[in-house]
């Protein structure tokens, strides 16, 4: 008998059908939407890692302890990132400044 996914993997892969819809509507994004959309993801992910339901997921051990690890790396990685884009945001708002 196969195991059902829990809940939360069904909406994770909502989500990415989502994302993978809104990014199929063949639009560039300019830099700032892409700092905009990292942000917001920061958000979400940041809220999820405070949210009691994740906290008593991880303290009842419905979820492996390392799951905290990996979400903090996620938010790691994704602030590295948005740092990256943040740099050309500002050479872009720099240069139009100048004109």
């Amino acid at each position: 008998m196969g195991r059902a996914n829990p809940p939360v993997w069904q909406g994770a892969n909502l989500n990415f059908i989502q994302i993978e819809h809104h990014n199929s509507l063949n639009k560039p994004m300019e830099p700032i939407e892409i700092l905009q959309e990292f942000n917001s993801c920061y958000a979400k992910i940041q809220a999820i890692a405070q949210n009691e339901n994740w906290l008593l997921l991880i303290a009842n051990k419905k979820i492996d302890r390392e799951a905290t690890t990996h979400l903090g790396d996620v938010l790691h990685y994704l602030g590295e990132a948005m740092g990256c884009v943040e740099e050309i945001v500002e050479v872009k708002f720099n240069q139009d400044a100048e004109v």
